[in-house]
């Protein structure tokens, strides 16, 4: 098992909503004894002189092989967050996408490697699951709420 912890910079992210039947596709995120502690939409760290719509798309390419569209602007989020004693800081581009018709139909679940061959399972969840009592927690902290504010809206 890979021992994860967050770079010691502010990092830029890019990270995609994918929904299927209003479900939230996101990526399990497990404590350093291997339970899962919580899940995140899936996407990464924009590269230096990439745009967060290019890295958005290399980032789905590179974990699930697809290419995505991007269906809309993008939500902000400032992320200051702990994981295992060590901080961690991202500012994080967040936009829908939309996946390949007929791409991962019939799966559950996603299982793909990170590039540092850490192995990592994602499945769609619905949102009323998420940062409640015994459910897992989403992460970003504070995504729910922007999720759920924006979608009032819409």
């Amino acid at each position: 098992m890979t021992t994860w912890r967050p770079h010691p910079h502010i990092r830029v992210v890019a990270i995609g909503l994918h929904w299927r039947n209003g479900r939230l596709l996101a990526a399990e995120v497990r404590d350093d004894a291997g339970r899962i502690k919580g899940v995140r939409p899936l996407g990464g760290e924009i590269e230096f002189g990439e745009s967060w719509r290019a890295a958005l798309v290399r980032e789905f390419g590179e974990e699930l092989g697809i290419d995505v569209i991007i269906t809309g602007e993008p939500l902000m989020l400032e992320n200051i967050f702990v994981h295992e004693g060590s901080t961690g800081h991202e500012v994080m581009f967040i936009a829908e996408v939309a996946f390949p018709e007929s791409a991962f139909n019939g799966q559950d679940r996603i299982d793909f490697r990170e590039d540092n061959g850490e192995e990592i399972v994602a499945r769609w969840f619905d949102l009323s699951d998420l940062d409640g009592d015994g459910g897992p927690s989403l992460y970003p902290t504070g995504l729910k709420g922007l999720l759920l504010g924006n979608k009032a809206a819409t």
